[in-house]
């Protein structure tokens, strides 16, 4: 039996390095999804491979990381570059452009379509995110963050749960936060947050 676990992240980085941990964990990069704003244009023709291969985005070439780092993690930089080889973009009302691959792609499609019951909230649900803690996430979105989702066996859920959090947002204390700056819920009808706005608000959450 499987069951699906889901954390926010501040940015895309952080999600990037959760999948990378994921992957290390023994998770198959095809159970694994990333949602991830693109308010601020990170995801760029200058963050695409050129003239080396650069599938995980992180600046460097796949080919060296995978020599240099051993078999096991070789193998998982190669698995999270098939992951994310497969970004591609999309706009989410009251989110606005995202970059997104892997399972989870089709159904923040049909929320960006409009198609989806509950529309981003609902695609949030269905990947596994508790209805008290989707607005929060969808708001997280909105404001630059990027979501990571996972299939996992049951069996194996609590210890991957502490290997996705150990860069993910409390999201807690993050709606609290979004609660006492005078933030109700999720509004889809909102305007996206501007690249400016993004960039103030991750300021807010820098890890010191």
């Amino acid at each position: 039996m499987t069951v699906t676990i889901s954390r926010l992240y501040n940015n895309y980085d952080d999600a990037r390095a959760a999948i990378h941990n994921l992957e290390a964990a023994g998770v198959k990069s095809n159970d694994i999804s990333v949602v991830a704003s693109n308010a601020d244009n990170w995801y760029s023709d200058d963050r695409k491979p050129s003239t080396y291969p650069d599938r995980d985005l992180d600046g460097r070439d796949d080919r060296a990381e995978a020599a240099g780092a051993g078999a096991g993690v070789g193998a998982t930089v190669g698995g999270v570059a098939g992951l994310l080889a497969g970004l591609g973009m999309m706009a989410i009302p009251g989110i606005g452009p995202v970059v997104a691959a892997g399972w989870l792609v089709s159904t923040f499609a049909g929320a960006a379509a409009g198609g989806l019951t509950g529309g981003v909230v609902g695609a949030l649900t269905q990947a596994g995110v508790s209805k008290e803690d989707a607005d929060t996430y969808a708001e997280g979105l909105r404001r630059g963050g990027a979501v990571v989702s996972a299939r996992v066996p049951d069996a194996d859920a609590v210890r991957l749960q502490g290997v996705m959090d150990r860069s993910a947002v409390n999201v807690s204390e993050r709606s609290a936060a979004y609660r006492q700056a005078g933030w109700k819920s999720f509004d889809p009808k909102s305007p996206p947050y501007t690249a400016d706005q993004i960039r103030k608000e991750r300021e807010l959450y820098v890890r010191r």
